[in-house]
């Protein structure tokens, strides 16, 4: 099997011996060279066409930023973005993973970064999964002339009973966009789980409550869930539902990683089974790993509707696959789909009567026992 081949854009002589040291010590990797600004990795991408590149959003003479556009536009390549934790490089991370880069590492703006030495897992893990991403073609996940909100043919028979819960890594931030632009603000309530480092969650849900007709807010400890809301999972924080008597709310913890990641999406997909039964909705989007098949197989098994974004439309089918695998999935759908399949899924049909005025009170409980990450999910 050949080695991926990276390319590590960073002017810092400092990171760009720490990052080749890091990637190197993988065997499955081969840097290629470094490059210290857009003109030597200009040259390089051109001489050594590499799998994946490294790219620094600060660049002396043209930025990170700018010169993914360049790259996604003419030399379509995965780009796993390198940012410092100011605010302005948070901003520009996350325009990062709008233009195009599979994924975002964060670092401190100081040169010796001793920090990112301890991330070594989480940047060799983020290479290899941007070597197999789908990038430089029209997937059908791209929106098309005409593409609009779903429409209701009627708001009434909406299950004001359901809960919605989405989780997502890599490619998310697309995706979600997508799904959020098209939801009607007539929407029973969402919990969204994403894969992300701490700085850009914040900025993320203030961009995507810019698009949506929903309002979407980083979750907070106790907030009442309601509809019209998507709920995010802040960085470093696992979300998931509890119950009080007047309702169910977020619960957000630093608990331990669940599968090494916290947030966790089987966090979420687990609180769910237990408090949601067939009230659930599970979405799995775009991602590497297997994070979220465990928590909506347990949601299958709970009765809830579950969806599956396709390969064909997943820049990383990878947490999809398993969940498909597994047999976790009730329906796979193209992402531009996604959207209709989620009102569809808290739609009822012509023989169920409407959902009583307390459906999100503790009587939704239709909880099975399980408990995949030993989550405090009690009575708030």
């Amino acid at each position: 099997m050949k080695p991926i081949k990276v390319l590590i854009v960073e002017d810092s002589a400092i990171m760009r011996d720490i990052l080749t040291e890091i990637i190197s010590a993988d065997k499955s990797i081969e840097v290629l060279g470094t490059a210290p600004d857009v003109e030597t990795a200009r040259r390089k991408i051109k001489d050594l066409n590499p799998d994946v590149i490294t790219l620094d959003v600060d660049l002396p003479g043209m930025d990170g930023i700018s010169f993914l556009e360049k790259i996604m536009r003419l030399r379509p390549t995965p780009v796993v973005m390198i940012s410092g934790h100011t605010q302005e490089n948070s901003d520009a991370a996350y325009r990062a993973l709008e233009i195009g880069a599979v994924d975002v590492i964060g670092k401190s703006t100081i040169n010796v970064d001793p920090s990112l030495s301890d991330k070594s897992n989480e940047i060799i893990e983020k290479i290899k999964a941007a070597a197999r991403a789908k990038v430089g073609r029209r997937r059908e996940n791209e929106h098309v002339a005409g593409d609009s909100v779903v429409k209701l043919q009627n708001a009434s028979n909406l299950n004001w009973g359901k809960v919605v819960c989405i989780g997502a890594s890599a490619g998310g931030v697309e995706a979600m966009r997508q799904v959020v632009s098209r939801l009607p603000s007539q929407c029973p309530p969402i919990l969204y789980t994403q894969h992300m480092p701490k700085e850009f969650t914040a900025q993320f849900a203030q961009r995507l409550n810019e698009i949506s007709s929903l309002h979407v807010c980083e979750a907070e400890n106790q907030m009442k869930i309601e509809p019209g809301h998507i709920y995010l999972a802040p960085g470093d924080h696992h979300l998931s539902i509890a119950k009080r008597k007047t309702g169910f709310i977020c619960n957000v913890n630093k608990s331990a990683t669940v599968s090494g990641h916290r947030p966790s999406v089987d966090v979420l997909f687990a609180s769910a089974a237990r408090l949601l039964g067939g009230n659930g909705v599970g979405v799995l989007l775009t991602g590497m790993g297997r994070d979220g098949a465990q928590g909506l197989l347990a949601m299958a098994e709970a009765g809830a509707v579950t969806l599956g974004q396709d390969e064909a439309t997943s820049l990383i089918y990878g947490m999809p696959r398993v969940a498909m695998e597994m047999g976790a999935v009730g329906r796979q759908v193209p992402l531009r789909h996604v959207p209709e399949a989620i009102i569809a899924a808290c739609t009822r049909n012509k023989r169920q009567s409407p959902a009583p005025s307390n459906s999100y009170h503790s009587s939704a409980d239709n909880s099975d026992g399980r408990r995949l990450s030993g989550q405090d999910d009690h009575n708030a």
